[in-house]
């Protein structure tokens, strides 16, 4: 695997270095275009374009994490709110071998899905939305969460941040350019070359603009094209570390099959789709275009289904067999000396009960609300929000008056709350 880690680095920072070099080009283009007559401007536009990706790349670097997961509407689950999602977490990271379990935030959707974010293992989290945990059994959730600690592992989240910030600036600084040509003087000679010198400046203007309109589309393929060949490692990974390729086959397919529904409005957003483990904006097993973040979940669950272990190397040999004459997934050197590893039988697991997984899944956002717990004597379990400010609470199941001073409710649960995340 540390083969496999500096292979991922080596091409993470080649393709950042070509990136870098198409924003460094869009901003002299964009720098002619504005001001082609005079001579600084190209050198200013790669100013200002360098500027913006300093900009970004230090607000990421510096909060990048908690922006996503706040664009997510995700929220921090202690452990003692969820032991079991604690477990699985805790198991595939040890499996992974990263130095520290992720932290775990629950997402408030129906869609199942997940991701992943982190520059480095000691700051990574993994975000899981409630659709995940209310549909998918133990192995499943497990597969799931092996495949976003490998993209942990594997430094891919601190990739996707990288090569997410440069695209973003690329992006912004093509809005300049269509600004630029708006408000721009014009191709005119610069200093006074006579008709060659117009002709020349009109030449280059034109070149400038070409590139200027196909920087973005350039970067945004080499962009998802990486971003498709990372979600095949990912995928190979978690079936190594689970030793059971099924289960992460099997997810895939109940997550696609959601997604083909539509999106719901908290998993809809732009910026957040690339980074689950099925993009939900994307036709359930449309072919992969330029523009396709994630390979189709069909072709993704065929290469599964086609291990005959639970190796790297027969991931490997699975997907060369489904892709004929395509490059592999795996550098050479990271599958030497690879022993095949038996694949594991299913846990054993009680008969799935989706209306006791669902209200459990609403018992753990009770939690995590710090709703307080209130426990009537004829059995019922009262939920008392934290904003309740009534001094009196009515049983619904029969009828018994429960009293205490305004607040308390709320009070004894964030009490409850915060004697947890201390213990």
């Amino acid at each position: 695997m540390w083969e496999l880690i500096q292979a991922n680095k080596r091409k993470s920072v080649v393709l950042v270095a070509v990136l870098a070099i198409i924003l460094i080009g869009m901003g002299y283009a964009i720098g002619f275009i504005i001001a082609p007559d005079v001579r600084e401007a190209p050198i200013f536009g790669v100013l200002i374009a360098t500027l913006i990706w300093v900009f970004m790349t230090t607000t990421s670097l510096v909060g990048g994490e908690k922006i996503l997961l706040a664009t997510a509407g995700a929220r921090e689950v202690a452990k003692k709110d969820a032991p079991q999602l604690y477990n699985v977490v805790e198991e595939m990271s040890i499996a992974s071998g990263l130095p520290v379990p992720p932290r775990i935030f629950i997402i408030d959707s129906p869609d199942p899905n997940a991701f992943a974010v982190g520059l480095k293992p000691e700051r990574a989290a993994v975000a899981i939305t409630t659709g995940l945990l209310g549909k998918l059994s133990r192995d499943e959730l497990q597969a799931v969460m092996a495949h976003e600690i490998a993209h942990i592992h594997n430094r891919d989240t601190l990739f996707m941040t990288l090569i997410g910030v440069t695209v973003g600036a690329v992006v912004i600084l093509a809005e300049l350019l269509l600004r630029g040509m708006i408000f721009g003087r014009g191709p005119r000679a610069r200093g006074g070359g006579g008709r060659g010198g117009d002709q020349g400046a009109a030449v280059i203007y034109l070149v400038a603009i070409v590139f200027a309109l196909l920087a973005p589309i350039l970067a945004y393929i080499l962009y998802f094209a990486c971003s498709r060949r990372r979600e095949y490692l990912a995928d190979a990974c978690a079936a190594q570390y689970t030793r059971y390729p099924e289960g992460l086959a099997s997810a895939l397919e109940k997550i696609s099959r959601h997604v083909a529904r539509g999106p719901s409005k908290k998993t809809a957003s732009k910026t957040l789709a690339p980074m689950y483990i099925v993009n939900p904006l994307a036709a359930h097993g449309r072919r992969a275009g330029l523009f396709s973040t994630h390979p189709p979940t069909e072709d993704r669950v065929r290469v599964l289904r086609g291990m005959t272990n639970a190796s790297l190397a027969a991931y490997e040999e699975a997907y060369r067999s489904t892709h004929k004459g395509e490059k592999g997934v795996f550098v050479s050197a990271a599958l030497r000396g690879i022993e095949p590893q038996e694949i594991r039988t299913p846990a054993a697991e009680e008969p799935a009960n989706q209306t006791r997984q669902w209200r459990e899944v609403r018992d753990l956002l009770h939690k995590v609300d710090q709703y307080a717990l209130l426990a009537c004597a004829c059995g019922m379990k009262i939920k008392i929000p934290p904003d309740f400010e009534d001094p009196r609470v009515h049983c619904p199941k029969c009828g018994r008056e429960h009293e205490g001073a305004p607040g308390l409710f709320a009070s004894l649960g964030a009490l409850g709350h915060a004697q947890e995340k201390n213990s």
